[in-house]
């Protein structure tokens, strides 16, 4: 049964490492049961810098949930992103053999594997083989060609590459924390998975998601997604810049941005004073909280005309009726739907990850900042609908495995994960079972 699943995302962000542990329950929505944060201090726009702070931080996220959900966490979903992620648009194509016969799943799974057999410049690796639509001799617009005859078949894909370097250095951190690494998705179609409704997706939209490190940017048209991008800017440099032109601590600084930052300036009272703590035996220091506005939105402004700029890079500027959505930690900052509406013309929604989430003891999960961990959860769910049969036959019986001593990551160590995929249909009772 759909509810008797458990997935676990792992968010590994600049600012913080998330750990949610969900399952379905019987009217299709997601139930929370764990959540484990930790601070992120080994993650520098979204890229590993220091395996052993970033281990520290899994380990200490993942305990959490487990201690939460009463469950041994061994398997997860794990988000990347960094401004290394490239896309790139290819077209494919294969002639098959047999005329008189249909078209069936093997040759549009075969037409798929040849995009990962691309030649891509040297120490980067294929993440994602997206398709966008296909043609059969050469008649165009198919979205989905199973069942139709034909000899020819081509296909026109969305293809995301990431560096070989970042990959090995999140599945060696999984791999010291104790973990398998079950999917590694690209954190803004994970996030679109927890706030676009089909709907949006359908009409056109440009999903823009503003962590701390970086800025991330999925764009669907045709319920296709037909652009992706990331910047390296987020909520950091903004936190920064306050640091900077107050003359605060970094703490100080964040605690500005969030409890009295305005992307607007002409928002801010021209009389709000807020004091905080001086250093060690001197005067406390007085912030005027309309100079703070002004530093935010000099920034802000930069960072949301690099995304309209990206956007009307796409092509795709003016066939999104949908707009824009915004989501992410970064989505939290005060006027900035009115910011992001000014400069770009379109339509602007906060996105929050509440449509597929059923009721939960965790409220803290359903603010933006967590809508990439919703996102890897439900990614693992549809990973899971689409091949659950195959699961079901490779796992006739239903076992229970407690957690392997060592565990590899990577496209290593197969057999492992797909043998504790099978758990996840498991019943969950009040002592701890090992997924």
């Amino acid at each position: 049964m759909q509810n008797d699943k458990i997935v676990v995302g792992l968010d590994i962000g600049t600012t913080k490492v998330c750990a949610l542990v969900g399952r379905k329950n019987e009217f299709g929505k997601l139930e929370i049961l764990g959540m484990g944060k930790a601070a992120s201090e080994g993650v520098v726009r979204g890229m590993v810098s220091n395996i052993d702070k970033t281990v520290e931080a899994i380990t200490k996220a993942v305990k959490q949930a487990e201690d939460q959900a009463q469950i041994n966490i061994g398997v997860v979903n794990v988000g990347i992103a960094g401004q290394h992620i490239k896309s790139l648009q290819h077209n494919g194509s294969i002639t098959r053999q047999v005329t008189d016969n249909e078209i069936t799943v093997d040759d549009v799974k075969r037409l798929t594997n040849d995009m990962y057999r691309l030649v891509i410049p040297p120490g980067s690796e294929i993440i994602h083989v997206m398709p966008q639509e296909y043609k059969v001799d050469y008649e165009e617009g198919i979205t989905d060609p199973v069942g139709m005859s034909g000899v020819r078949l081509e296909g026109n894909f969305h293809i995301i590459t990431a560096q070989s370097n970042a990959i090995n250095n999140i599945s060696k951190c999984i791999q010291r924390a104790g973990l398998v690494m079950d999917q590694l998705i690209l954190e803004p179609l994970a996030s679109c998975m927890s706030v676009l409704s089909e709907e949006e997706k359908e009409a056109g939209v440009a999903l823009v998601d503003i962590g701390g490190g970086t800025t991330d940017i999925a764009i669907f048209k045709d319920n296709i997604i037909r652009h992706t991008a990331v910047l390296p800017f987020g909520g950091n440099i903004i936190t920064s810049d306050i640091k900077q032109g107050c003359l605060v601590m970094q703490n100080q600084a964040e605690q500005l941005k969030v409890k009295f930052g305005k992307a607007i300036a002409d928002e801010a009272s021209e009389n709000e004073i807020v004091s905080i703590p001086g250093l060690r035996d001197r005067t406390p220091k007085e912030i005027s909280l309309k100079n703070l506005a002004y530093i935010i939105e000099a920034r802000m402004e930069e960072i949301v005309e690099l995304v309209y700029a990206e956007i009307v890079r796409s092509g795709y500027a003016n066939s999104l009726a949908a707009g824009i959505v915004i989501t992410g930690g970064g989505a939290q900052l005060q006027n900035l739907v009115q910011l992001v509406e000014y400069i770009s013309g379109m339509d602007t929604r906060i996105g929050y990850p509440n449509e597929h989430l059923g009721k939960s003891k965790i409220d803290a999960v359903k603010s933006p900042m967590y809508a990439t961990s919703v996102g890897l959860v439900l990614a693992g769910f549809h990973s899971i609908d689409q091949n659950g049969l195959e699961r079901d036959e490779e796992v006739p019986e239903r076992k229970e495995y407690h957690k392997p001593a060592a565990k590899t990551g990577g496209k290593e160590g197969g057999g492992l994960i797909s043998m504790i995929k099978g758990l996840l249909s498991d019943d969950i009772d009040n002592n701890k079972q090992s997924y």
